[in-house]
This record gives C-alpha cells, sequence and structure tokens, in this order.
C-alpha cells in the first residue's frame, strides 16, 4: 500500500472523477466514479514507481502529511 496523498476531485472537461498523486510529478488516472479513479491511481502510482526505479530515478519518499489545503 502506497503512503502517498492522493488528491481526488470531478472536472467537467473530462466529465470524469481525477485522482492526482502530487508527490510523484505527472501521475494522475481517473474513472466515471470515485472508487474507480482511486484504482486506476494506485496502478498508476505503482507504475510510476516501477518505472522510475528502472530509469535509475529517485522516488520520492511519502511526506506522510498533507501537503495541500483546499
Amino acid at each position: 500500500m502506497f503512503k502517498y496523498e492522493i488528491i481526488l476531485y470531478w472536472s467537467n472537461e473530462d466529465e470524469a472523477f481525477v485522482a492526482e498523486a502530487p508527490e510523484l510529478p505527472g501521475c494522475m488516472a481517473h474513472g466515471a466514479d470515485q472508487e474507480t479513479a482511486l484504482e486506476n491511481i494506485k496502478d498508476a502510482m505503482r507504475f510510476w514507481i516501477d518505472r522510475a526505479r528502472e530509469l535509475g530515478r529517485p522516488v520520492p519518499e511519502p511526506k506522510g502529511e498533507r501537503l495541500m489545503l483546499a
């Protein structure tokens, strides 16, 4: 289980829920409902981390605290 912050919101432009992992730059996913978006971001985070390791790039440690306030 990843311990990175996930931001979940509705996008009128995409007509979908969007989930972002801001500690992993560019790591985003979407879904027709909140549950799907959350499942998809877990897959995206796993891919992001695996790919960064394959390329020898650093993987940030989760901060474990809220990054932003809405």
